[in-house]
């Protein structure tokens, strides 16, 4: 009877301790638990995405840095190019510092917009895109975009042709080529070269229309700036026909007061700021796409954390 007693006591501790133990691990358990019964997912799911989307970030960023890396290098080449191509009588070089000026604070901008977009991402979109859309506006003007396309805005191909066809400006532009010694330089570079070969030699619109006489005039070839009179009647039909008893073989006057001397000098002055409207309606909507996309990652971002 003892030994009973004594089995069942033993077996009551038993129970006991396993319900202590079980007890034990369901309040662990409670404690470990969320408020609300739901169940965390797995940390280590929640730290790979996290560092995957802070990697894309982080090469949006690099992207966006390199993309205004073009926008220094093409205010270094406007300041060098600066007061070339008698640009000086038409005031153009303030316009190409403003131009200048104005690039390098959208290159500031864009970087610092950049590093702040964590902390102000729908504010630095907005600060970036009003320099960005200016930039493409004046871009557009520059190529001569269709209803961009004004006199009253500098460099654009209408007002160009305005100035430089305007008599009063035309006279300083010739002393200014003349000054320049770019027909000098071409008779040093074609000195030793016969009538055929100087024929199919490539020159630039100002030499061909300043520097020696229009095709339809059918002069005959001494050298780059010396050309003899054709005799007999011409052919008066062209429009550019009077360029023909414009031309003088003095090197003072050559062809300068020529119409094709005015469209030569225009043709370089807009490929000059055709080039840079190009540049500018490209890198503007570059940058545009690139703070865009860099801006809906942080938003993704901050809505997924």
């Amino acid at each position: 009877m003892a030994e009973n007693n004594n089995a069942n006591a033993a077996e009551a501790e038993a129970v006991a301790a396993v319900v202590a133990v079980e007890e034990k691990v369901v309040k662990d358990t409670e404690a470990a638990a969320p408020a609300g019964g739901e169940h965390p997912a797995p940390a280590t799911t929640k730290r790979n995405a996290f560092f995957a989307m802070s990697n894309m970030e982080k090469l949006l960023a690099t992207v966006t840095l390199i993309l205004s890396i073009p926008v220094l290098g093409f205010v270094v080449w406007i300041f060098y190019v600066r007061g070339s191509d008698c640009e000086s009588i038409l005031k153009l070089p303030g316009f190409q510092v403003a131009i200048g000026i104005g690039l390098i604070v959208l290159f500031l901008i864009s970087n610092g917009v950049v590093f702040m977009r964590s902390r102000f991402p729908v504010l630095g979109l907005m600060i970036v895109m009003v320099p960005l859309l200016l930039m493409f506006i004046i871009g557009l003007a520059l190529v001569g975009a269709y209803k961009m396309e004004s006199r009253s805005v500098a460099a654009s191909p209408k007002w160009l042709r305005v100035k430089v066809f305007n008599d009063a400006h035309w006279d300083d532009i010739k002393s200014c080529i003349y000054d320049m010694g770019a027909c000098d330089d071409l008779v040093s570079r074609t000195l030793m070269l016969k009538s055929y070969d100087f024929s199919l030699k490539k020159l630039s619109s100002l030499e061909s229309g300043c520097c020696t006489p229009s095709t339809i005039c059918e002069m005959q070839y001494v050298n780059a700036t010396f050309w003899l009179r054709k005799e007999g009647p011409r052919n008066q039909s062209n429009p550019y026909d009077s360029d023909c008893d414009l031309w003088n073989n003095d090197r003072g006057s050559l062809c300068y007061s020529c119409v094709s001397c005015k469209r030569g000098f225009l043709g370089t002055l807009q490929s000059k700021w055709w080039k840079l409207g190009v540049f500018l309606i490209i890198a503007s909507l570059l940058l545009f796409i690139s703070h865009l996309v860099l801006f809906l990652s942080s938003v993704f971002i901050q809505f997924r954390t």
